[in-house]
């Protein structure tokens, strides 16, 4: 019996892919299997010997000590790609918002109220002061072409936009997926020089901080349009500032506002509401709950960020999963103590990530608690398990 602990609200929607037998779901577990997480900060919690795995129903895994759960051999895992259409959308949004005035337009009209009578002229008076243009023949570009980003191309080119995408590092998925109409950057520099919007779809790592900063505003067109609905930390807010007061940019809309640019005029601040919608919780709480039943029924790993993808079929054969440290000859210590013990190896495979590597091996027969503190005893590995054939 697996025992899955929440610290968050989970949708039922994924819970329910839980079989209930062979699982048990609540708040409150001492020695869980699993923990599945969305917000809550998880730096100061001790994890029992039983933990295996988390799952984090989101992108953003800021809340989660990767380093700490490594060392214990605890996979991590997210759902990148999950909640992309909802941020798709937001970003859309926020494209319109910004283009055509439309929270300083709205925000006027309600001081109108007590004018009675009065309103409709005010209005009909007033409205020149939010003219903005059509996004329409506009270019768009964005840097990033992951499963955000990819969408967000797509629905710019959709609705009559010149899309430039920029991402180095895109993905054979992401490439497949994108429209054909979308075209690549010949440089960062050049999609910054053509871009009326630009939409930020990169992570925040340290080669990322401050990402878009004077040099960067500089290169652009006077009057641009930024959006950032990946991180917070990605736009230098001085070099921001001053380039609201050159011209260069128009307005810049964020998911992740802090008071200094809440305290700006030319800023639109959205609390955070790029997953905010029941389909995409939905769709985190049913892929994070697949990958860590799928991981503790057979130990295959998907969309892990601290372990390597690994995965491979059931043969019908007891299945060993060991997590070692990626140093030489981890490989040829491990097969020869099975060796030496006459266990016999009928599929295997090894896959590493940075310093840690992790080995899924189906075996003929059984093989006892002694023979597997053995291969636990070996210098550098990091967890063991036994997983028992699929009935």
């Amino acid at each position: 019996m697996f025992q899955i602990q929440t610290l968050n609200k989970i949708s039922s929607v994924g819970l329910k892919r839980f079989p209930m037998d062979g699982y048990e779901v609540a708040s409150e577990f001492s020695t869980p299997d699993a923990i599945l997480v969305r917000s809550a900060k998880m730096h100061d919690m001790d994890f029992s010997s039983s933990l295996k795995a988390i799952g984090r129903a989101g992108a953003g895994v800021n809340n989660i000590p990767l380093e700490k759960c490594t060392e214990k051999g605890i996979v991590v895992f997210n759902t990148p790609g999950a909640n992309a259409n909802a941020v798709k959308e937001l970003v859309i949004a926020a494209m319109l918002l910004s283009s055509r005035n439309l929270t300083e337009g709205v925000n006027w009209a309600k001081t109108l109220i007590g004018e009675g009578g009065e309103v409709p002229k005010m209005v009909e008076k007033g409205k020149s002061n939010f003219v903005g243009p059509e996004i329409q023949g506009k270019t768009l570009g964005i840097i990033g072409l992951g499963a955000i980003g990819m969408l967000v191309a797509n629905a710019g080119e959709a609705l009559g936009m010149r899309v430039v995408g920029f991402d180095p590092y895109i993905s054979v998925d992401s490439a497949w997926g994108l429209s054909q109409n979308v075209e690549k950057a010949i440089s960062l520099d050049n999609l910054l020089s053509e871009a009326d919007y630009l939409s930020l779809h990169i992570p925040l790592l340290d080669s990322t901080k401050e990402f878009i900063n004077k040099s960067k505003f500089e290169i652009m067109k006077d009057g641009v349009r930024i959006m950032n609905f990946a991180r917070g930390g990605l736009v230098n807010k001085e070099d921001l500032f001053a380039a609201f007061e050159s011209g260069k940019v128009t307005s810049f809309i964020t998911d992740f506002p802090d008071e200094d640019l809440l305290k700006h005029d030319k800023v639109i601040g959205i609390p955070h509401l790029g997953a905010s919608t029941p389909e995409s919780e939905s769709n985190c709480a049913a892929m994070v709950v697949d990958q860590v039943k799928n991981f503790l029924e057979n130990g295959n790993i998907r969309n892990s960020v601290n372990f390597p993808n690994s995965g491979m079929p059931r043969n019908g054969a007891n299945r060993l999963i060991i997590a070692n440290r990626n140093i030489p000859k981890m490989v040829g210590n491990i097969t020869s103590v099975l060796a030496d013990e006459n266990i016999n190896i009928s599929d295997m495979l090894n896959k590493h990530r940075g310093d840690i590597a992790y080995n899924i091996i189906d075996i003929d027969g059984g093989i006892t608690v002694e023979q597997i503190q053995k291969i636990r005893d070996i210098e550098g590995v990091i967890m063991v398990r036994l997983l028992p054939p699929v009935k």
